[in-house]
């Protein structure tokens, strides 16, 4: 019987797109971004942000010298923003609909503090409420120092929530990523990047009672 539900951030809960990042961060003057820049596991200095390594300030020093210049906060937050290209309400509705019902919902997140800045705000939904309103507890790369699918990540959400694998469902994008979950002994669901999913999760819930 599934207690639990775990999901990804970027591709689930808020659509995606790589094409339109690599635009924003190619005007922000990372002429690069192409190469760097990844739907589900980023490299160098970007890794370096997600996996908690380089502090926000620090990251965005490195970034102002790939682009020449000296780079603002907010500057450096909007092009990471240019990932997403929105957030389905109904999705949300969604969430909210599943706690109701007594599933305990958690985020597990490659992510970093641009990201979430944006997310744990009221700017992060049209009904001005956070991520957080939406479940139990957010567990994110940056803080936790590693990123999927890396086994250390699963780990510590499962150890920190204490929560037990064979009663939790992990929806992720990634099929890394999932094949991660499914390891530790987690039933698993792969939705596609900016599908909705309501139906077929709630199909699959119901099959596993």
């Amino acid at each position: 019987m599934i207690k639990n539900i775990v999901f990804d951030f970027g591709g689930v809960i808020a659509d995606i797109d790589r094409e339109q990042a690599v635009k924003a961060f190619i005007r922000l003057g990372v002429t690069d971004a192409d190469r760097i820049l990844d739907k589900y596991h980023q490299t160098g200095i970007f890794q370096e942000l997600e996996e908690g390594t380089l502090t926000e300030e620090a990251y965005r020093n490195e970034l102002g010298k790939l682009c020449g210049r000296t780079l603002t906060w907010e500057e450096v937050q909007q092009a990471w923003l240019g990932f997403f290209t929105g957030v389905d309400i109904r999705k949300l509705h969604c969430l909210e609909e599943l706690r109701q019902k007594g599933y305990k919902l958690y985020v597990l997140s490659n992510t970093n503090p641009y990201v979430m800045g944006w997310a744990c705000s009221e700017r992060f939904s049209s009904e001005k409420k956070p991520l957080t309103a939406y479940f139990e507890k957010l567990y994110l790369s940056y803080q936790i120092g590693c990123t999927k699918p890396d086994r250390r990540i699963f780990e510590f959400m499962l150890t920190d929530s204490k929560i037990q694998p064979q009663e939790t469902l992990f929806v992720d994008d990634g099929a890394s990523n999932v094949a991660a979950g499914r390891d530790l002994g987690m039933h698993t669901f792969q939705p596609q990047n900016g599908s909705d999913w309501r139906d077929e999760l709630n199909q699959l819930l119901a099959e596993l009672k």
